[in-house]
């Protein structure tokens, strides 16, 4: 390579990193400022899970009155059109009984147990005595200022179109965040309501990843507003720490940084 391409290239180079660093530390140069719509720190995951039974109006109470900043929770849709909380879409689980919710009528579904294992949590049970599944439009009404995350949990549009109806009948476009690891539910939950923010899906995640280890991230808009990641040393919380070899613990460490 002559002295000339080498410092063609390297100049090219050069000024890549710099308008790289210089639009990540200043992205709005280039980008358009999203709106802010709400700040939240600590989020009540199934709400709050482990301290109550999960996407119970008793756990999202709970949450609520302890200060939590935000509220996660699970959608399906029953047989007679009823938005529900629940995490399952088959409630073996949750209620000991065999059956789906889309395969029920709202007033079918059966209780929760009084007692579950936290499926994120090893040796962890939740336990209480509301064990009935609420319908989402409950939860707006009880909370109409908390922040929501709904995950929507199977991929199907009348869900996603009820979903949006009642976000919009209880003007919660504000304070809403929806999505689900799935891509293609997240494109359907942006296409059916563009207002409400998304989450990333696990494929965009790694998007994003692979952009900002590329220094290509500045250059990229972005129309999602929130991040959801598992990180993977959870994967030690669900497993005994002696059956893992020192290799699998150093990559699990390693995915986390």
């Amino acid at each position: 390579m002559s002295s000339t391409a080498a410092f063609y290239l390297l100049s090219t180079l050069g000024g890549y990193l710099v308008t790289s660093f210089l639009l990540l530390k200043y992205p709005t140069l280039l980008h358009q400022r999203k709106k802010q719509r709400f700040l939240s720190k600590h989020i009540s995951h199934r709400g709050g899970a482990g301290e109550n039974l999960e996407n119970t109006m008793a756990a999202f109470q709970h949450a609520v009155t302890i200060g939590t900043d935000m509220l996660e929770l699970d959608c399906h849709i029953t047989k007679d059109e009823q938005v529900v909380v629940s995490h399952d879409e088959n409630l073996k689980r949750s209620t000991g009984v065999n059956v789906n919710i889309s395969d029920l009528k709202y007033c079918e579904l059966p209780p929760y147990l009084g007692k579950l294992d936290v499926s994120f949590q090893k040796a962890c049970q939740c336990e209480g005595k509301d064990n009935r599944i609420p319908l989402l439009k409950e939860v707006f009404e009880a909370f109409p200022n908390t922040p929501i995350n709904i995950d929507i949990k199977v991929n199907n549009n009348l869900l996603i179109k009820k979903v949006s109806e009642l976000v919009k009948q209880y003007r919660r476009e504000h304070i809403t965040v929806w999505g689900n690891a799935s891509y293609e539910i997240v494109e359907k939950c942006y296409k059916e309501n563009s207002e409400i923010p998304i989450l990333f899906s696990l494929q965009r995640v790694l998007l994003i990843l692979g952009l900002f280890f590329t220094g290509l991230l500045p250059f990229v808009p972005i129309r999602e507003q929130f991040f959801e990641i598992p990180m993977p040393s959870i994967i030690l919380k669900l497993k005994e720490p002696h059956t893992m070899s020192r290799s699998q613990k150093f990559l699990i460490w390693l995915s986390d940084m």
